[in-house]
């Protein structure tokens, strides 16, 4: 099972650098997981300079996966990590709902490197 996060989402979406590294775990449907919050991230950073109509084809692409949501146990699941590794709440978030289904967590987002579980790609 795989979990990409919201950089990783933005960076195939707007054919980064680094795109080329998500597309395979991306394209791999079966085995995606897609916490809601992602959605949240990716909507938000998407609006910014894209029309509304292919910001919802984003998501669309997104919601192939198998969608996350985030539920009373996982919130509690996330703040431990918060807490236990400094995350953000979003960041938290993903990485415990990766935990939660002995997912690898994709990222280029540098507050996730020397985690358990994580493939960290530094931004170029």
């Amino acid at each position: 099972m795989n979990v990409v996060d919201s950089s990783g989402w933005i960076e195939f979406f707007k054919a980064g650098a680094n795109g080329p590294i998500f597309k395979p775990v991306i394209e791999d449907r079966h085995q995606l997981l897609v916490p809601t919050i992602a959605l949240f991230e990716v909507h938000k950073v998407l609006s910014r300079s894209l029309p509304a109509d292919l910001v919802k084809r984003c998501l669309d692409v997104m919601r192939l996966g198998r969608v996350l949501d985030l539920t009373d146990p996982r919130a509690i699941a996330a703040s431990q990590a918060a807490v236990k590794y400094k995350l953000a709440m979003a960041d938290a978030a993903m990485y415990s709902m990766a935990q939660e289904f002995g997912a690898t967590f994709w990222t280029q987002d540098v507050d996730y490197r020397g985690l358990d579980g994580v493939e960290y790609c530094a931004k170029p």
